[in-house]
């Protein structure tokens, strides 16, 4: 196994128009001494086996690619495949990059590490690291999400980090974002904001792709060990966009692959209960960069919802944006009961239960499969599995 990180975006956080660094001038000083040691330590061969090691022997990696048979000949079309990130340790992607910001967290010489989380799975993965590095840990989540992810709750208790409940605004993962956040900024010096997602000022889009590229990098090598090609699509869910940029990394340069993240359309694109940013959004600026977002008039961050937590998110990845607007990556997006019977035929066809947010992306998967020829192979990274959400799913649905 080897790491390799990628030389966007420039030398200012940008990919192309967005990303940066929308802050005041002392916060660019810290974001910039956080660069500075990524930069110092991200390919020393202590911090790379260190981490190698971890990801191997602690997380699980790699994870497997399964093909979903039994769902691929029900549906009659093309063949889907699972990276199956909800086999990792924690049970998500989101304990690959939380590994690398402990790690770094660690070299700075931060005593505390501060983070929000939306449905609990970076929230864990975060609390996980911090105690296998010994580095205090607070996580902020919206009221709404605690008692959603209830699971999630406890595990980060047992954990032992301290969870901060968020009572302002919609309760759910944007203001989860601005308290963790103006916490951060009490005492930048000695805690570090560990962000959950290819989101956020420069470097973090940048840190937490090349932290997950590992995904991808593995599922291209695993996919051509397996079918002796490369995959005709390769899709994930897209909220702030990590687990999906951990993939299309790989890919990106391979013009045979289309690339498809899938948002979450909520109650419908026709209402104003939907987070799908890249379908709806215009640019501007949201917590410290430049992204398109769902804003108002005056450029406020309009309220957004999904049912699932953890892409109930206004903005979006600078690179996505970027990959949309050059047209490398095409968006769509899926309605709560699309995803809800992607979760439900997943689980009872192949007795895999995935997270809501990877439901999504299996949802698309599923409405495309079935007009596409059984010799065309569709690439799923399988972000979470469901624990956390099997409760709410089966309250909802009267199970």
């Amino acid at each position: 196994m080897s790491i390799e990180f990628l030389p966007m975006p420039d030398d200012k956080g940008y990919f192309g128009e967005y990303g940066g660094q929308i802050l005041p001038p002392d916060l660019i000083t810290i974001m910039n001494q956080i660069n500075d040691a990524y930069e110092d330590i991200r390919n020393t061969d202590d911090f790379k086996n260190e981490l190698n090691d971890l990801l191997i022997h602690y997380v699980g990696r790699p994870s497997p690619i399964f093909h979903a048979k039994r769902l691929s000949d029900k549906l009659g079309g093309a063949q889907i495949f699972l990276k199956r990130e909800d086999l990792n340790h924690t049970g998500a992607h989101k304990i690959n990059h939380c590994l690398g910001e402990a790690l770094l967290a660690k070299h700075m010489g931060k005593t505390k590490v501060l983070a929000e989380t939306g449905a609990g799975q970076h929230g864990v993965a975060l609390a996980t690291a911090c105690a296998l590095v010994g580095i205090e840990c607070e996580i902020h989540m919206g009221e709404i999400d605690i008692v959603k992810e209830h699971p999630n709750v406890t595990k980060m208790k047992i954990l032992g980090c301290t969870l901060i409940p968020v009572s302002r605004g919609t309760r759910t993962l944007k203001d989860a974002v601005d308290s963790a956040f103006e916490e951060y900024l009490k005492d930048p010096v000695n805690s570090f904001y560990a962000i959950g997602s290819v989101v956020g000022p420069h470097p973090f889009p940048k840190m937490v792709r090349d932290f997950q590229k590992i995904v991808g990098d593995e599922a291209r090598k695993q996919f051509i060990d397996m079918q002796g090609k490369l995959p005709d699509i390769a899709m994930a869910c897209v909220g702030g966009g990590s687990n999906a940029m951990g993939l299309f990394t790989a890919f990106i340069e391979d013009e045979s692959v289309e690339l498809v993240g899938v948002e979450p359309a909520g109650k419908g694109l026709d209402t104003p209960d939907h987070a799908a940013t890249l379908t709806l959004g215009s640019k501007g600026a949201i917590h410290g960069f430049e992204c398109y977002n769902l804003q108002d008039k005056e450029g406020n961050p309009l309220p957004v919802y999904s049912i699932a937590s953890g892409l109930d998110y206004p903005g979006v990845g600078p690179q996505h944006c970027y990959l949309k607007d050059i047209k490398r990556v095409r968006y769509e997006s899926i309605d709560d009961n699309e995803c809800l019977d992607a979760f439900m035929e997943l689980s009872r066809v192949e007795g895999i239960i995935p997270a809501l947010e990877s439901a999504h992306a299996v949802a698309y998967a599923m409405k495309i499969a079935k007009d596409m020829p059984t010799d065309k192979n569709i690439l799923i990274n399988l972000s979470g599995r469901g624990d956390k959400d099997a409760d709410f799913v089966a309250e909802r649905l009267s199970l």
